[in-house]
Parts: structure tokens; C-alpha cells; sequence
């Protein structure tokens, strides 16, 4: 008994400092990502291969341009549809979480998550579509550890460069070229309102791009966008 006893201690305590190791890495990665730009992210060779799979000649689209290179047309259009008190919270917005959740609730199924731009970022760089407590309980983690060491201009350009916007297509600038045919610092207000009322489901919405839903939902973002508080 007392052998047993000593050995779930044992497993225990190497559980614990995996756990502590796995968050010193993200912990330091966060901060890497201050000076340093992502290239390519696990979460993208993820969801590009399941692109893959019902398109196989589907290929990955992403350049990385500067916050600067970035309309504020769609600067306010993501805000405004994704995350409207994004330079308010710090990472996590427990308000519109409880929100969320009470909407699923009345609906009976989920609908939608309340994750921040900063959560959706942490997803994007670090971790996978999967959906799970853990997966979640992990991101709500990252989020913090990114708003520790970025400010909201950072944490708005990085994810304006690794957010899925389509199938392949990943960033501002693939996308803008891919819809439009024009850089991302060339948007206008409509183009920018279209993109953003994609988000919540890109790939699906890369074949539905010029559906009644998606022309609503636009017109509704770009009628908020003026009030949009930029970083």
C-alpha cells in the first residue's frame, strides 16, 4: 500500500512540473512573439490540411504585413464584429462570456463562444480547432500571458496576420488579395465589413461569400464600424 502510495505521489508530482513546463514555454513564446513575427502556425498547417481534404489543389496563402500595411477600415469592422471592448478587457471578457452563455442556453446549443481577439489569437498561434474544456481552460491562459507581455496594437497586428479567412487563405493581406484583389491597406469600409462577417466560420463562408447572410451581417458591421475603438 505504502509502494502505491509513493508511486501516484511520484506520478503526480511529474504531472505537476510537465503541466508548469508546458506554461514556462508558452509563457516565453508570448513574449518572443513581442519582436518576433509568426510564420507559419501549427494551427494553420492544421486547418489547411483539412482544407486539403475536400480541395486538394487548395494552397496556403499568407504574407505578413505590418499593422500600418492594415486598413483601419477592417481594423474596425474585426473590432466591431469580433471583439467590440477589445482595447478595454485584458485578455479575457468575462461579460460577454456570461452573455454567450446564457444565449446558448435559451437556444438550446452553441452559438456563440464570447472569445476576445485576444483568445482567438492564442488559439491561432499556439493550439487547434479541438474543442474541450482543456483546449479552452488553456487558451483563457495564453490569452492573459499575451495581454502580459504585448499591448493592443501588437496583439490586433498578429492577429490580423494568422486569423483564417477562408480555405488556404490566412491574414489580412491573402485575404484582401484573394476577395479583392487588392492589398490590405486598400480596403474600403463594405470589402472590410464583408471580411469581418466571415470570421465566425471562414471556410464555410469562402464558397457562401456573396450569400444573403453574409451581405446582412456586413451591412450591420459596417453600420457600427465608425464607433469602433481602435489601438
Amino acid at each position: 500500500m505504502r509502494v502505491a502510495l509513493r508511486a501516484f505521489g511520484q506520478a503526480l508530482v511529474i504531472v505537476f512540473l510537465s503541466l508548469c513546463a508546458v506554461q514556462l514555454y508558452f509563457f516565453a513564446m508570448t513574449g518572443w512573439y513581442r519582436f518576433h513575427n509568426p510564420g507559419v502556425t501549427h494551427y494553420m498547417m492544421s486547418a489547411w490540411q483539412e482544407a486539403k481534404e475536400s480541395e486538394p489543389a487548395v494552397r496556403l496563402q499568407q504574407h505578413y504585413v505590418p499593422l500600418g500595411a492594415i486598413s483601419d477600415n477592417l481594423k474596425a469592422a474585426v473590432i466591431t464584429s469580433e471583439d467590440a471592448r477589445f482595447v478595454e478587457h485584458e485578455g479575457v471578457d468575462w461579460e460577454a462570456i456570461e452573455k454567450a452563455y446564457e444565449n446558448n442556453r435559451k437556444k438550446g446549443k452553441k452559438i456563440k463562444g464570447g472569445s476576445t481577439i485576444t483568445q482567438q489569437l492564442a488559439k491561432n498561434l499556439f493550439l487547434t480547432g479541438e474543442r474541450s474544456y482543456v483546449r479552452k481552460a488553456q487558451e483563457l491562459v495564453i490569452a492573459y500571458m499575451l495581454e502580459f507581455w504585448l499591448d493592443k496594437a501588437r496583439i490586433l497586428e498578429l492577429y490580423l496576420n494568422v486569423v483564417e479567412w477562408g480555405n488556404g487563405v490566412f491574414g489580412a493581406e491573402a485575404a484582401a488579395e484573394h476577395y479583392f484583389g487588392v492589398p490590405a491597406s486598400h480596403l474600403s469600409a463594405e470589402q472590410s465589413a464583408r471580411l469581418a462577417a466571415m470570421l465566425p466560420n471562414p471556410r464555410r463562408f469562402d464558397k457562401l461569400r456573396n450569400s444573403a447572410y453574409i451581405a446582412e451581417r456586413a451591412s450591420h458591421i459596417e453600420r457600427w464600424m465608425p464607433d469602433a475603438e481602435l489601438p
